[in-house]
């Protein structure tokens, strides 16, 4: 009986197989909303940077309160990278690689910080919060004055001192 049982599963058996070859009914397709709430990369040009401004003086206070463990109470004091100073010295035996002597982009800083910071609760910052963030950070590599407002517009619009320390990229699909 048993055997009956199974040589009439068989048939069935091998067509599920044929099917699960070209369907695998697993998931569903992502909606626009799912896509969008992803899709948070911020271009170099600015493209992708939400709405909302950031002060240096409030930017202080957001890094005291999120950054300051990992990156020390200066951006340059903490058992983290230092994200401060390093002027002039990427030519030298012993560069010092921080946002105001390496990073080419200013818009950039704001997708990492959003992205993956703070370290233990990454993504955890509102827009207003990283716009803040950076702005302190690019107030503390004397990029900017300390009056100096970030959002969308500003942001793209901040000339990094290593913005032509990268060969660009010559593939003519992207956008230049």
């Amino acid at each position: 009986m048993v055997a009956i049982g199974l040589a009439c599963l068989a048939p069935w058996s091998v067509a599920a197989e044929q099917d699960k070859a070209t369907f695998y009914d697993l998931g569903r397709p992502a909606s626009e909303a799912e896509i969008k709430a992803m899709d948070i990369d911020v271009a170099p040009i600015g493209a992708g940077l939400p709405p909302g401004s950031g002060t240096v003086h409030r930017g202080r206070q957001v890094f005291a309160a999120k950054c300051a463990a990992c990156h020390g109470p200066s951006a340059i004091e903490g058992p983290a990278d230092r994200l401060a100073g390093g002027h002039g010295t990427l030519k030298t035996p012993k560069p010092l690689k921080t946002v105001g002597s390496y990073w080419p982009y200013a818009t950039t800083l704001y997708d990492y910080i959003y992205r993956a910071m703070p370290f233990n609760a990454p993504q955890s910052l509102t827009p207003d919060e990283v716009y803040a963030v950076v702005a302190w950070l690019l107030y503390r590599n004397e990029i900017i004055p300390e009056d100096a407002v970030m959002d969308a517009h500003t942001l793209p619009a901040v000339q990094m001192p290593n913005r032509n320390g990268f060969v660009p990229d010559q593939r003519p699909d992207l956008p230049k």
